[in-house]
């Protein structure tokens, strides 16, 4: 089973000085990524765009989520997600400041965007995230800021982020046993991400705390068990999430995708499970509580059940551009106008044309279907 990923490098402990060290660069071939340069007098023909109101798209789907990229580095190497030897990092002048992210964050939540949250690479690798957390927080309008993390240096920074006014936290899990934990994330550390999680528990703040799974064919099925079991006992929202073609590797093959409704299939096995009602359409899982009242589970499925419909969410990437999709293969930069001297109204007007030429929908399913122009860790996820 564990051949599924290849070779079993050995253990390689990750340390907090290693934030900063510099790894051997691959390069990766993707879709070519197009960076939409907006002129100020590029004029839309479509007669429904409007310069005012909430922030939508053509389709009329209002964007109210922002998912924050703030770093393109990461401590662990997951398999799914990039190459051992690394990526081609970003060079720090072309990264955004904290300050550049509040103005941002600032200026689209005056927009309507209510929900944020925090990705990399490894959001906790970029030094002083609390710092951010506190500029972020502090935004009337926002509703809920939330991060996902690996889990590696929340013991050491769960209480800051909860200080700062952090409100939600995701951590990325996909086995609970050491050896495939080293094999897919190609680092031994399972122990410290369990107890990142456990110090999450201290604080009321940090909630919900969701634990999420990329479930991939021939990997996942035997952890069924422990995560249902995992969910009843512990405060934490279980989530499998469907294996997606955005891994550094493009090793991404539909028959390796396992999806929700089959690992549903199997947890209804082991527990009766009745289905929780959606308030928010834009919500991306499906969950389910155990018919006991013993916890909570859900299946994020994109490829098997897309929801793209509902879609309310753009995307920052850490260098300062704008993504309406996760697979889009066009970019809008607003770093550009900002370093420029922009005003708010000016970057206000970048965001929003951006926002209207937001996809209809992943093509994941049709025939042809390219690629997105990077991969997770350069988007955020």
């Amino acid at each position: 089973m564990f051949g599924t990923f290849g070779t079993v490098f050995a253990p390689i402990l990750v340390s907090s000085m290693e934030r900063d060290r510099k790894l051997p660069l691959i390069p990766l071939t993707f879709a070519p990524r197009a960076t939409a340069a907006l002129d100020p007098d590029d004029l839309f023909d479509d007669p429904t765009y409007s310069t005012d109101g909430p922030l939508s798209d053509q389709w009329g789907r209002r964007v109210k989520s922002l998912r924050i990229s703030v770093t393109d580095r990461c401590n662990f190497r997951c398999v799914y997600c990039m190459p051992e030897e690394g990526l081609d990092w970003l060079p720090k002048d072309k990264i955004l400041s904290y300050e550049e992210l509040a103005r941002l964050t600032r200026i689209l939540v005056g927009m309507g965007v209510e929900n944020v949250r925090l990705t990399g690479g490894e959001p906790l690798v970029r030094r002083d995230l609390p710092v951010l957390v506190r500029m972020l927080s502090g935004i009337p309008g926002l509703r809920s800021l939330s991060l996902t993390t690996n889990g590696y240096f929340l013991k050491e920074l769960a209480g800051d982020l909860a200080a700062a006014g952090l409100t939600r936290i995701n951590v990325s899990l996909d086995t609970l046993q050491r050896d495939k934990f080293h094999e897919i994330t190609r680092r031994d550390c399972l122990e410290r991400v369990l107890e990142g999680l456990a110090e999450c528990e201290r604080y009321p703040s940090l909630r919900p705390i969701k634990v999420n799974a990329v479930a991939v064919r021939g990997f996942t099925e035997e952890e069924i068990p422990a995560f249902a079991a995992l969910a009843r006992r512990k405060p934490y929202l279980v989530r499998f999430i469907e294996y997606m073609p955005i891994d550094g590797d493009a090793a991404w093959t539909r028959d390796r995708v396992l999806t929700g409704g089959e690992i549903l299939g199997e947890m209804r096995k082991l527990y009766p499970l009745e289905a929780i009602p959606v308030d928010d359409p834009a919500q991306t899982s499906r969950d389910f509580r155990f018919a006991d009242g013993a916890g909570t589970v859900g299946f994020i499925n994109p490829v098997s059940e897309p929801f793209c419909e509902a879609c309310d969410r753009i995307r920052l990437t850490a260098d300062g551009q704008i993504r309406t999709c996760l697979f889009s293969v066009t970019e809008t930069d607003v770093r550009g106008p900002m370093r420029a001297g922009a005003d708010d109204a000016e970057v206000a007007e970048v965001l929003r044309r951006a926002v209207w030429r937001k996809e209809l929908k992943h093509h994941i399913n049709d025939p042809g279907f390219v690629r997105a122009s990077r991969s997770m860790s350069q988007i955020g996820g």
